[in-house]
């Protein structure tokens, strides 16, 4: 069947527009996109179902596969000298694994501990990634009492490996404790293994409760089973496909495991907020066309979907792509960790995009009005403008400034805080308090020194050393060093070990760094996870700015491409920094002075963990110019058939704000969920991108963003010649 065919004769009954014309309808290249997947059914669906099958058959190996490293600045001192000690040292690096033992019956390498000791040892030689296996020395890894031994397992592979070999022998070493001797495993690559185990639990714990409560609002929203069923069925496909991809890319690239942990909460609400305004059009422009005679209703059908894609589809596309955008600035950050989540969202957003463009259209043509059933008693199928938000958009166009001033006022109020707002690398606070990784570094505090968790590792040139040594014993920030250990090579290393004298996540181990890089001999870095995670927070900060004023411009000028209007693209995109100001200002509220930590059950660590302010603004702004997107483009829809404001205001309102209000809802439903459990980081994500999202979408596009169109007026539409000249013509008006 060609194209052409797939539409209504002229002589066929067309909905009249807002004139009471009744015009024929010519497709755009959604339109036509969504007509060729309604006629080539059986391609589409093998295509579909030969990628989920496909790629979801990897999907399962995710929690293997992927690595939870990665959370290091690449290029840094830090991380050089991480690299040169595993190469010359044995693998006496920071992510070696420190396993320790302690007797409560008399001296540790005597009895019972001396056997626990030796078992320790074979289980370590036994694993071909790890280096060399140092026994405990006197003075060093033996504890003054004699009750507690560190054996360090050298790094024999890169980081990611090693949080591998963290995670499939700390299981069979906790094993070895007995009644009187106790075995726990810890250091940086335990501690990533025990972390990425308590997170991945969260995260399902938290999808497990989210599905539910997600499809109780949907079925709110919908007011049917069946359609309300759509969005879920089509963020599944997405995410399975997206998850079976990350695989086979983290065959190429090492991929972090938190790049699957956001993809699926990123998948599950984007993909419902697309999958909601694309239904609601379609059951609308079904209504407004139909047939008794069947090969005229089939055409009815296509015409429904046309209309559908020109207009929801084209909101979403463009919606999308803001997504993605937002996104690619965090590659901005040379840093392995945040480059593989941002880019695990992003393959996600576009799994979820295409299902939209798709999949979504053939699941619709097939099912039409099938998509009702099980409808409840309020549910009115057809109808795409909302009594009560036509209600409220009358309410905002009365009293403008009243309504602006109140939502300004309260955006304002709770954003103030984030001026007092402090970032540092995560503490050893995010893992339970019986994680093997953090008992281990306990132990390792109570025995040794309250700095010894954060070994400082000093890599130097052999003619250096002795200046070194002098440097670190003149240091106040240094409680002891160990004399240089020649490399086992001819490479004319020497490896000098300091134990600061405060715990690795105080503030003032920085000053430390930085007083001994300025007064060490240039040959020498400084190394170790406490400095490798000061690195990371240092290359965050000034990362943040940059990314920061990427992601606005760059939303801003597709604003501007999609709506062709500078100044509510630009009022659409200053928007979005009040809700994320605000969220970031409860943010502290919470993580950093404590306020609710009972509540939510954590133990504050008295900052906000430092990749926050960089990969969540990103992320919520991401969120807001979706919503922006959909309020705008429905705006501008009414403006291009009316040329009236307040049509453009209170119809946007009248046809997005259910949509936004139950994808608002959804959002917010699905971020909470992840505050409700697991460690620190996934509780700071789900309360600053639910409150963000609460705020953004309840606040500022169904109050703010309106009274800025009723304020602006023509003005908020107005294109100068030249610009139109430039800009790609894209409009939204369909009838």
């Amino acid at each position: 069947m060609s194209t052409t065919a797939a539409f209504p004769p002229p002589t066929a009954p067309t909905p009249p527009d807002d004139t009471g014309h009744h015009v024929a309808h010519t497709p755009g290249p959604l339109g036509r996109l969504g007509v060729w997947v309604t006629e080539h059914v059986k391609l589409v669906t093998v295509v579909w179902l030969l990628a989920i099958v496909g790629l979801g058959a990897f999907a399962p190996q995710v929690e293997h596969n992927l690595s939870g490293a990665g959370w290091q600045a690449n290029g840094s001192e830090s991380v050089e000298a991480r690299e040169l000690a595993r190469e010359h040292f044995g693998g006496n690096a920071s992510s070696a694994i420190q396993v320790v033992v302690q007797s409560a019956d008399g001296p540790v390498t005597e009895g019972e501990g001396k056997q626990v000791l030796a078992e320790v040892t074979r289980v370590l030689e036994d694993e071909p990634r790890i280096a060399d296996v140092l026994q405990p020395m006197p003075g060093a890894t033996l504890s003054q009492d004699g009750d507690t031994a560190i054996i360090l397992a050298g790094a024999g592979a890169d980081t990611n490996e090693m949080v591998r070999v963290a995670t499939g022998i700390k299981g069979e070493l906790q094993d070895l404790s007995t009644g009187s001797v106790e075995v726990n495993p810890t250091g940086s690559s335990l501690l990533w293994s025990d972390f990425n185990e308590a997170n991945l639990d969260a995260m399902l714990k938290s999808e497990f409760m989210s599905w539910p409560v997600t499809l109780a609002i949907l079925v709110l929203a919908f007011g049917a089973l069946v359609a309300a069923g759509l969005p879920l069925i089509l963020t599944l496909a997405g995410l399975v496909a997206s998850a079976g991809s990350l695989v086979l890319i983290n065959e190429l690239v090492p991929v972090s495991i938190w790049a699957m942990n956001f993809a699926m909460m990123f998948a599950l609400a984007l993909g419902i907020d697309y999958a909601l305004f694309v239904v609601v059009r379609y059951r609308a422009a079904r209504a407004a066309r139909r047939s008794e005679d069947p090969v005229r209703d089939l055409a009815h059908r296509r015409w429904a979907v046309s209309q559908t894609m020109d207009t929801a589809g084209k909101a979403v596309l463009l919606s999308g792509l803001t997504v993605l955008i937002s996104l690619s600035a965090v590659m901005l950050v040379p840093s392995p960790s945040f480059r593989s989540m941002a880019g695990g969202i992003m393959l996600s957003v576009v799994f979820v995009l295409a299902a939209t463009l798709t999949l979504l259209p053939l699941v619709l043509f097939k099912l039409d009005d099938r998509i009702n059933k099980g409808a409840l008693p309020w549910s009115h199928s057809g109808e795409h403008r909302s009594p009560r938000f036509a209600a409220w958009g009358e309410r905002l166009w009365k009293r403008p400034v009243a309504w602006g001033l109140a939502s300004l006022v309260v955006l304002l109020a709770l954003a103030a805080p984030i001026l007092g707002l402090q970032t540092a690398m995560p503490s050893i606070k995010v893992l339970p308090e019986d994680a093997s990784a953090r008992v281990g570094y306990d132990r390792v505090q109570e025995s040794f020194d309250e700095g010894a968790p954060g070994t400082l590792q000093i890599v130097a040139k052999k003619a250096d050393a002795d200046t070194t040594s002098a440097v670190l014993a003149e240091d106040d920030g240094i409680s002891g060093a160990m004399s240089p250990m020649p490399a086992g090579d001819d490479s004319g290393y020497v490896l000098v070990q300091a134990v600061p004298t405060v715990d690795p996540s105080d503030p003032s181990l920085g000053d430390t760094v930085d007083r001994l890089r300025a007064d060490l001999p240039d040959s020498t870095l400084v190394g170790g996870a406490a400095v490798e995670n000061l690195d990371l927070k240092t290359q965050l900060d000034e990362s943040t700015p940059l990314v920061i004023g990427v992601v606005l411009v760059l939303g801003f000028l597709l604003l501007l491409v999609a709506l062709q209007a500078p100044l509510i693209s630009l009022l659409g995109t200053l928007a979005s920094l009040l809700s994320t100001a605000a969220a970031f200002g409860v943010a502290r509220l919470i993580f950093q002075e404590g306020y609710g930590a009972d509540l939510l059950g954590f133990e504050s660590q008295g900052f906000l963990d430092a990749w926050a302010p960089v990969f969540f603004f990103a992320m919520i702004f991401a969120i807001a110019m979706d919503y922006t997107v959909f309020l705008l483009a429905s705006a501008k829809e009414h403006f291009e058939r009316s040329g009236d404001p307040k049509d453009a205001m209170v119809g946007s309102l009248a046809h997005s704000g259910r949509v936004i209000f139950a994808a608002g809802a959804v959002m917010v439903a699905v971020f909470f969920t992840f505050a409700l459990s697991g460690p620190i980081p996934p509780k700071e994500m789900g309360v600053v991108l639910g409150i963000a999202v609460l705020l953004d979408a309840f606040l500022v596009r169904l109050v703010l963003l309106p009274v800025m169109l009723r304020l602006t007026g023509r003005a908020a539409w107005y294109s100068p010649a030249w610009l139109r000249k430039v800009l790609p013509d894209i409009t939204f008006a369909h009838d």
